[in-house]
């Protein structure tokens, strides 16, 4: 019997929160003082723009939900911002991981073990909800989405990021995993479907997210380039490649207010 999909990307992720491999910590002790930092500098090393899309100190005192808090690098600038956090994830090893980060620096959030198809709060209930390279992970994004648009308040925002599917960093995979192994006619979305972190990764063109956020008011998408485009490409080129194919669509949305 086939596993759930969700399931499946479970598993990935249990075995591998986000941003903690060997390439960000090197030999360091798991959840070290140390470890939680190299994972900070290289989150924010590798991916700048993070901080200028989200805007964490523009929201001191707000309600805020992360979807996805991964190793808790992010949740941790919400909670120095002053917020009220809370946070959510499909795995228990991030849950425990991110709990740990911010207690590193005596810090607090109500953080919860769910799939954020079904979240657990009240309608109308939240300031805002932030999720960063999550959504297409899930089997079904627009089950997600519609739960966002639920519990933010009327006037809410939701800040984000899904992957962009014409994108640099999507047509490399795809050179080699389809044109060099032959298989020329697999598709951008077969290709990130299998090769791109947990099984059933999906990508999506602006338009796609605009029309899965189509409830929403106030839409905003835009294409980042990031490390994962520009990697192992010669300088003198991927300085000249253009935001458009980036891998990271930003996005910006808010909930329509007396809805």
């Amino acid at each position: 019997m086939t596993q759930p999909l969700n399931s499946q990307v479970q598993d990935y992720w249990e075995r591998k929160t986000c941003g903690t491999g060997g390439e960000h910590t090197g030999d360091l002790e798991k959840h070290s003082p140390e470890w939680f930092r190299r994972i900070e500098e290289s989150r924010y090393r590798l991916e700048p723009y993070i901080h200028s899309v989200a805007q964490f100190t523009r929201h001191r005192g707000k309600k805020i939900l992360e979807i996805g808090v991964g190793a808790g690098t992010d949740h941790l600038q919400w909670a120095r911002a002053g917020c009220e956090c809370h946070g959510v994830d499909l795995t228990a090893a991030a849950v425990e991981t991110a709990g740990k980060h911010l207690a590193l620096y005596g810090l607090q959030s109500d953080l919860r073990h769910i799939d954020a198809e079904v979240l657990p709060f009240a309608d109308d209930s939240l300031d805002l909800v932030y999720s960063w390279g999550v959504i297409h992970h899930s089997e079904k994004p627009q089950r997600i989405v519609a739960e966002i648009y639920r519990v933010l308040k009327p006037g809410g925002k939701f800040v984000g990021m899904i992957y962009n599917r014409r994108s640099v960093a999507v047509a490399k995979l795809w050179l080699r995993h389809g044109l060099l192994a032959g298989k020329p006619w697999r598709s951008f979305n077969d290709i990130a479907w299998n090769h791109i972190e947990s099984i059933g990764t999906k990508v999506y063109t602006i338009k796609e997210i605009e029309a899965l956020f189509g409830s929403y008011a106030d839409v905003r998408v835009w294409s980042i380039l990031c490390h994962s485009d520009t990697h192992r490409l010669p300088r003198g080129l991927s300085q000249w490649l253009p935001d458009r194919w980036g891998f990271f669509n930003a996005i910006q949305a808010s909930k329509q207010a007396g809805k």
